[in-house]
C-alpha cells in the first residue's frame, strides 16, 4: 500500500488543479446559436473547455453537440428573442444550473434583401423585431444578470452587428438601419454602465464571412420595378448577393478571435473584423471627415446671441 501521506499530497495538488480550471473556465451565453456565428463560437467554446448556454428558436439543430458534450458543459435552450419571458426565463435557467454567465455573445438575427422602396412593412417590422428590439431586450437582461448576480460583479456583453452598421449598402437598408440601431443603443449602454460594475460592451462588426447570412438567413423580396438600371450599384449589389457569393473571411476563425476579444482586458467599444471591413470603415470615416472640413464654415454664425 502507498504511503498516505503520499497520497494525500497527490490528491491536493488534483484539487488544485480542479479549483484553477474552475477558475479559468468562462461561462457563455450564445443567441442565435443554430448557425453561422452563433454556431461556431458555441462549437469553440466548447472545444475550449469551456461552459456554453446555447440558446435558439429550434433546439434540436443542435442534437449534434447535445450528445457529445455533458450537460455540465452544454445547456441548450430554446429562446425566441421576439418573446421577452423566454429571455428572461434562458437567463434564469443559466443562474439556476451554473449560478454565474461571464459572456453574452447577442447574435440572433437575419437579413432581408430589398430596395427600401420595395420592403413591405411588415417584413421591415419583422426584422426589427429580432435584430434590434430581441436584442435590446438580451442587452437589458445581461446588464442586470451581470450586476445583480454575478458575485463578484461583472460580465462582457459582446454586440453583434456588422459592415452594414457603419456603413450601409444598396439593397440592405433596414438590416443597415436596424444595425445601425443596435450600435447607438450598445454605446449608450456603455456609456451609462457604472464602473464599479464591471462590464464592458463591444459592438463587433465584421465584413463577409461565410455564413448563412446571403442564403437561409437572408430573407428575398423582388426587386421593385422601378431599380431595373443594370448600371446602377442597387442592381449590381443584389445580383451580388442573390448569387450566394462565397464570403472572404473564415467564421470558425472569427469565433476565435471573438473568443479571444472576451477575455481581453480593455476591450475597445467598436471592434471592426475582416480586411473588407476594415477597408469600409476607413473609407466611410474619411468621407465623413471629409464633409466635417468642406461645410465646416457652414457653422460660423449659427451660435445663439443672449
Amino acid at each position: 500500500m502507498s504511503d498516505p501521506k503520499v497520497w494525500l499530497s497527490k490528491s491536493r495538488l488534483c484539487l488544485l488543479r480542479i479549483s484553477h480550471i474552475d477558475v479559468l473556465t468562462s461561462l457563455y451565453l450564445v443567441t442565435g446559436s443554430s448557425s453561422g456565428f452563433g454556431r461556431e463560437l458555441t462549437e469553440f467554446v466548447l472545444k475550449n473547455g469551456d461552459i456554453a448556454v446555447a440558446t435558439l428558436r429550434k433546439p434540436e439543430a443542435l442534437a449534434d453537440l447535445s450528445s457529445t458534450y455533458p450537460l455540465s458543459q452544454l445547456l441548450v435552450l430554446k429562446l425566441d428573442v421576439t418573446n421577452p419571458s423566454e429571455i428572461v426565463s434562458a437567463f434564469a435557467e443559466a443562474e439556476e444550473k451554473f449560478g454565474r454567465i461571464d459572456v453574452v455573445f447577442n447574435n440572433a438575427g437575419y437579413g432581408v434583401l430589398a430596395e427600401v422602396e420595395g420592403t413591405p412593412e411588415e417584413v421591415a417590422r419583422g426584422m426589427f423585431e429580432v435584430n434590434f428590439w430581441g436584442a435590446a431586450a438580451v442587452s437589458r437582461e445581461a446588464v442586470r444578470f451581470f450586476r445583480d448576480v454575478n458575485k463578484p460583479a461583472g460580465g462582457r456583453l459582446l454586440q453583434m452587428s456588422s459592415l452594414s452598421g457603419i456603413e450601409a449598402q444598396p439593397t440592405l437598408g433596414y438590416y443597415a438601419a436596424a444595425k445601425h440601431a443596435l450600435e447607438g443603443l450598445s454605446e449608450a449602454i456603455a456609456a451609462e454602465v457604472d464602473p464599479a460594475w464591471n462590464i464592458k460592451v463591444t459592438i463587433i462588426e465584421p465584413g463577409g464571412f461565410r455564413t448563412k447570412i446571403t442564403s437561409s438567413s437572408m430573407q428575398l423580396i423582388p426587386a421593385h420595378p422601378a431599380y431595373n438600371n443594370p448600371d446602377t450599384q442597387v442592381v449590381m449589389f443584389r445580383q451580388y448577393l442573390e448569387s450566394n457569393p462565397v464570403m472572404p473571411g473564415d467564421a470558425s476563425k472569427a469565433a476565435g478571435v471573438f473568443h479571444r476579444l472576451a477575455s481581453y482586458p480593455d476591450p475597445p467599444l467598436r471592434f471592426p473584423l475582416g480586411k473588407d471591413c476594415i477597408s469600409g470603415v476607413r473609407r466611410k470615416t474619411a468621407k465623413l471627415l471629409q464633409d466635417v472640413d468642406n461645410f465646416e464654415s457652414w457653422s460660423e454664425g449659427t451660435e445663439a446671441r443672449d
